[in-house]
């Protein structure tokens, strides 16, 4: 069977968001999505559904896009390309809870094809927790590596690396959580392997409410107060400052002329900075902050 056409992909990912939307709200209870469809001046247009009202999640977006045209001469001098017109299709969410004990989370899974045949798959799904409970980060990395070992056994260790690396804000020297996964330019040289890295990326979409609704359920009623909320719109700051200082997805949407109002869901509805802030010697929030390094092992973590 030959690989699936690029506008078979983007139907396909039409429908993860359709299940992870569906899911998501049963799991929050009570907010329904809005969905503001949208057309790019220079080709192509998405959906983006924004999360309004909800019990548990604050903010919160699941878009789809599959954008195409020209590609500018800024990602083609970026990635070594020869000049050719791009077609770039996929999922992006991000949450923002209204409990601090309810960690944001993160999801992308896209694909990206040249007229000159040049493709690949990207992706990840990580975990950003206001308070880093080494129980929860347990459960994230086992059910990510369970879908990683089921596409490779060696994937969960490399693309966790790769996670550690990108979702780190250099300038403060800390990760932006607990990472998860990431993988780039994962290219196949048969519709088998190609068909193999879809579906592997669309198992991280499934995974996605799965483990977003177990969080939900669990943290949602667990007590806190005005420390928590103060430390939660801190961490939201950090939140804020990868996302528009070092993430290449959103640099990517900006250099292609995309929908800014899209591209900038990921941003919570109230953040805070304060200088030279300190946690208290001992307290969660130092718990928290001495665990935001690379290379933590989380399935095996001892506090």
């Amino acid at each position: 069977m030959p690989r699936k056409s690029k506008e078979e992909i983007s139907t396909i990912y039409q429908g993860i968001q359709d299940h992870i939307c569906a899911a998501l709200e049963k799991g929050d209870g009570q907010g329904k999505f809005m969905e503001d469809k949208w057309q790019r001046e220079a080709g192509g247009g998405g959906r983006t559904r924004i999360f309004q009202n909800g019990k548990i999640i604050d903010k919160g977006g699941v878009a789809f896009s599959a954008v195409h045209g020209p590609t500018p001469d800024k990602i083609l001098q970026k990635l070594g390309l020869e000049k050719a017109d791009f077609y770039a299709t996929g999922v992006s969410i991000v949450l923002h809870p209204k409990s601090p004990m309810v960690p944001i989370i993160h999801m992308n899974i896209r694909y990206f094809e040249m007229d000159n045949g040049v493709h690949w798959f990207g992706g990840g799904i990580d975990l950003t927790p206001h308070y880093i409970d080494p129980d929860d980060a347990k459960y994230f990395h086992s059910a990510v590596k369970n879908v990683c070992d089921a596409y490779d056994p060696l994937a969960y260790e490399k693309y966790k690396k790769w996670a550690d690396d990108y979702f780190f804000i250099k300038h403060r020297n800390e990760t932006r959580g607990i990472g998860g996964i990431f993988y780039d330019h994962l290219k196949a040289q048969s519709d088998e392997e190609f068909d193999k890295i879809l579906n592997f990326s669309l198992s991280i979409g499934r995974l996605f409410p799965e483990v977003y609704n177990y969080f939900m359920a669990k943290n949602s009623q667990l007590p806190f107060g005005d420390q928590e909320k103060s430390w939660q719109n801190l961490r939201r700051g950090r939140y804020v400052e990868f996302n528009l200082v070092w993430d290449a997805g959103t640099k990517f949407g900006l250099d292609t002329n995309g929908r800014t109002e899209s591209i900038l869901m990921s941003m919570p509805p109230q953040a805070n900075w304060e200088y030279m802030h300190q946690p208290e010697i001992g307290s969660r929030e130092s718990f928290t902050l001495e665990n935001l390094k690379k290379g933590i092992d989380w399935l095996n973590f001892v506090p």
